[in-house]
């Protein structure tokens, strides 16, 4: 593992700013892989039983939640899937005891999904294991550059995020 991390690795001193940007480009361009692989997810679920798609409605559920009232076209939304699709998930999380309907407080024709106890216990699960293969990534990193990575890291993807945003106004407006 060591030797393969090394071959993607430059001799940081001898870059300028434009092939240290271009480094990162090739980064994101590994890590996009295996995010788009679930590397992350598929060790996370296999542990607990899971597919992927429980997995991303359970992920939809805890962080619409907070925000207001979860309906399934919310999920769906969320998800950028069809809501028909995710009405069959929600209902296998469902069957499962994940998540539970009940109608909202402010309008009874409107029927939300809310995540159950079990539904929570999952996702801590999942989390944990996504923390331990973090752990195990960081391990030998020292607490300094641990650290740093963790607020550049944020800063870097909080800038992505603003982009997107910026675009998706434009496009709307």
């Amino acid at each position: 593992m060591e030797h393969q991390a090394s071959r993607h690795q430059p001799d940081t001193e001898d870059l300028d700013s434009e092939a240290h940007r271009a480094w990162i480009g090739q980064s994101m361009g590994r890590w996009r892989v295996l995010i788009g692989r679930r590397v992350l997810a598929r060790l996370a679920i296999d542990k607990i039983g899971l597919e992927l798609t429980h997995l991303e409605v359970l992920e939809a559920v805890r962080r619409a939640e907070p925000e207001g009232e979860v309906t399934v076209g919310a999920i769906a939304d969320f998800l950028r899937i069809d809501p028909s699709r995710a009405s069959r998930i929600v209902s296998d999380m469902v069957a499962r005891g994940a998540l539970r309907r009940e109608a909202s407080q402010a309008d009874a024709r409107r029927i939300l999904v809310v995540m159950t106890d079990v539904g929570k216990k999952m996702t801590a699960e999942v989390q944990a294991v996504k923390r331990g293969v973090i752990e195990s990534v960081l391990a030998d990193w020292p607490e300094e550059d641990v650290a740093a990575f963790a607020r550049l890291f944020d800063r870097f993807v909080t800038g992505f995020e603003q982009v997107h945003q910026k675009r998706e106004a434009e496009k709307a407006g």
